[in-house]
């Protein structure tokens, strides 16, 4: 009788000792997993990106950081190029159309000369999803959605909000001629603020020659007390234009940088007008992904949007961390 106990005794630990060890196994298989980097196991995909972007373009730098931490989650081979020359725009998505890859990103900033190029990537088979510039062109080229703001809308917030700090006379700096969602941005401003709008065209890949103009306008024009700019680089070319004018000018702005950042926390910029491009570039590819896994889309023929989001002094301290780390 005693040896029957100790044996169902013996079998009882054995059991324990069993389920224990399967469940350290476990543990260990799912920390192996997370230590991977959480990768999914679809095929290895490629999606290209291709951008109007300027060489050294921080905001496209964001946008980018954004696509390859999604692409790395979503086991993809990223690849991304860029141009400002719409035409080697062109040429660079007819390089990713060339090489059958199985996704493709791409800002439409000077939309209608992408048409040819696009029709022959739908040809191809290849889902394509317009990202930042450009959603009026986005349906008409067969783009499964488009992922950004609506900048029409983005410019009447901001017309709202140069209203809302009792401004009087603005001015709008567009920084690339021929660039439709500048356009709509200043015209959107134009429309809500209760105040005067002029538009003035500058170089933004020169920003001595940019500061220098955005200057002389101050300078000619005493009525003028804010300056709203359509990125980042520009509020920090015209803080130096306003200074260089002496007078009280109030600067405001599209997009985030350290220095908007540090301008919104000093009080020499009102506020920005954020579309979290980081949003943009991880969306972009998680889409393409997930329309490659399952079919799936988002917006139901609508743009999926990123923004408008104004944002003031009361939000700088909170952004601060996640501007210097370059996602937002």
């Amino acid at each position: 009788m005693k040896r029957t106990a100790a044996l169902l005794l013996l079998l009882v630990l054995v059991a324990g000792c069993s389920s224990t060890g399967g469940l350290r196994a476990e543990q260990a298989r799912t920390r192996s997993s997370a230590g991977a980097g959480g990768a999914v196991d679809t095929p290895r995909w490629r999606v290209a990106m291709v951008t109007h972007a300027g060489a050294g373009d921080a905001f496209w730098d964001t946008v980018r950081k954004g696509a390859e931490q999604a692409a790395a989650k979503d086991n993809i081979t990223f690849l991304y190029s860029n141009d400002a020359q719409t035409q080697g725009q062109v040429q660079l998505v007819q390089a990713a159309v060339d090489q059958h890859v199985d996704g493709l990103l791409v800002s439409l900033a000077k939309g209608d000369a992408l048409a040819a190029v696009l029709g022959k990537a739908k040809v191809a088979g290849i889902p394509v999803i317009s990202i930042n510039s450009g959603a009026e062109f986005s349906a008409k080229f067969g783009a499964l959605t488009h992922i950004g703001q609506d900048e029409t809308t983005a410019g009447q917030a901001a017309g709202t909000a140069l209203t809302g700090r009792g401004r009087h006379a603005a001015i709008c700096v567009i920084h690339e001629q021929g660039n439709v969602g500048q356009e709509q941005r200043c015209a959107g401003a134009a429309a809500t603020f209760s105040g005067s709008l002029q538009t003035l065209y500058v170089d933004g890949v020169n920003l001595p020659d940019a500061r220098a103009a955005i200057a002389a306008k101050l300078q000619a024009d005493p009525a003028l007390d804010t300056v709203l700019t359509l990125s980042a680089p520009l509020a920090a070319t015209a803080l130096h234009a306003v200074q260089d004018a002496r007078r009280p000018v109030e600067t405001d702005t599209f997009d985030l940088g350290t220095d908007v950042v540090a301008g919104l926390q000093a009080g020499t910029v009102g506020f920005a007008v954020d579309q979290q491009p980081y949003l943009q570039g991880y969306q972009g590819v998680d889409l393409l992904w997930l329309h490659r896994y399952n079919l799936d889309a988002l917006g139901g023929g609508k743009p999926v949007l990123t923004g408008p989001q104004v944002l003031t002094k009361d939000d700088a301290a909170a952004l601060a961390r996640y501007v210097a780390r370059g996602t937002r």
